[in-house]
């Protein structure tokens, strides 16, 4: 099947999930689709909890490799706005005298063909490979298609900060300390990663979408029951409207009375140019014909964020979430753009380091820099990396609260 067909089927699958249950959706098809995915949710949480009783239990086994690993992940797929917490977390870290690296999976990064994949699963030779290094704290090494957008932009805005790529995160940890030295190890989307032993659990929970329906895939967006938030020390409510979100925090403390919870948003800073770097305050979207650009899980809040900042939205564009841009498809846009009359294209900072290079842009493309602001629970935040940085770890209690 074609990348675009499959975005498609993608895209159509997402929005039918994410119906509430018990609605009176349309059509026998739909219906019928709905129920299939509502038994295999079943299925699949069966085996999500099996999964976390192997790994319990003791049959499963953990790894220590004997540094701090932190894990900031969330129980539903896509769009909580993790890379910029997770920079976050890097950065302070590092500033607090700590030798970091981030070790991501890598999405949707350029991969071997799947008989290579194979190949070398059978003859053991992923296990001999050493792990993608996207930046060695000082070079970005890789482009965005080697390593994932997210890496990638990690890599790009972090300095002295080591971030590497591989599914193998126990390979790519003993990696990083080996060669690097690294004595703190950030787990990107870790919360469902178990093979390795965590010393904090750091979850984010988007406020305008908290839970989806309640359901786990494929009915629903949750990876895992809402329940297994208690095994987190640390929750984040991102993208808050700083209102409070009461009655979030409540449903919070019903499923974990003891994390700390953590109130953010994302901020935007400025706006640059995806292909010259030049920079522009936000007060230049007052009152601009806009186009919006995205390839990212929800779109909607990010071309919200420019109508508030006044800009008129012309024309918006919506691609599958990490969508790689062809060449053809940005300049059949711009060349959309230019007969509008627009006066910029504006894209998230994910999409941009996911564009080709373009000889002529008649219309000029820029990138919406986002980073955090927390609203609440900031003195919480300041213990959190205190307590990672400076307290000791008891190797009787090695990610006791971590534990699956």
């Amino acid at each position: 099947m074609r990348p675009d067909s499959l975005e498609r089927v993608e895209t159509f699958l997402v929005g039918l999930i994410q119906q509430p249950v018990g609605a009176r959706e349309r059509g026998r098809a739909v219906r019928a689709t709905l129920w299939v995915l509502r038994q295999l949710s079943f299925v699949y949480h069966g085996v999500v909890q099996l999964r976390l009783w192997l790994y319990r239990t003791g049959i499963f086994r953990h790894h220590t490799l004997g540094c701090q690993v932190i894990s900031v992940g969330n129980l539903t797929v896509g769009g909580t706005g993790k890379t910029p917490v997770v920079e976050v977390f890097a950065r302070e870290l590092q500033k607090s005298g700590r030798n970091v690296a981030v070790l991501s999976r890598g999405y949707k990064k350029r991969e071997p063909s799947m008989l290579r994949r194979i190949v070398d699963k059978c003859l053991l030779r992923d296990l001999r490979r050493d792990p993608r290094v996207v930046s060695d704290g000082s070079n970005l090494l890789l482009d965005s298609a080697m390593s994932g957008d997210e890496p990638y932009m990690l890599a790009s805005n972090l300095r002295n900060v080591v971030v590497l790529v591989d599914k193998n995160r126990v390979k790519s940890g003993k990696f990083a300390i080996r060669r690097f030295g690294c004595d703190t190890l950030i787990l990107d989307d870790g919360f469902q990663y178990l093979s390795l032993k965590h010393r904090m659990q750091i979850v984010l929970v988007d406020r305008t979408n908290p839970f989806g329906n309640d359901c786990v895939l494929p009915r629903g967006i949750l990876r895992e029951p809402a329940r297994n938030l208690r095994r987190a020390d640390f929750i984040f409510i991102t993208k808050s409207d700083g209102a409070g979100a009461a009655a979030l925090r409540a449903r919070i403390r019903e499923l974990n009375d003891a994390a700390e919870i953590i109130e953010c948003k994302h901020c935007p800073r400025y706006l640059r140019n995806v292909f010259t770097a030049e920079q522009k305050d936000l007060a230049f979207l007052r009152d601009r014909i806009i186009v919006a650009m995205s390839g990212i899980a929800v779109p909607a809040g990010f071309e919200e964020e420019l109508e508030r900042r006044g800009a008129r939205i012309v024309g918006r564009y919506r691609f599958a979430d990490h969508h790689r841009y062809t060449q053809q498809e940005v300049i059949d846009i711009v060349n959309q753009s230019r007969l509008v009359g627009a006066d910029a294209i504006v894209t998230t900072e994910k999409d941009a380091v996911r564009f080709p290079r373009l000889d002529r842009c008649d219309v000029p493309i820029f990138f919406l820099r986002v980073d955090i602001e927390i609203l609440a629970g900031a003195a919480d935040f300041q213990e959190c990396i205190s307590r990672i940085c400076f307290r000791r770890h008891r190797p009787d209690a090695a990610g006791s609260r971590g534990d699956a």
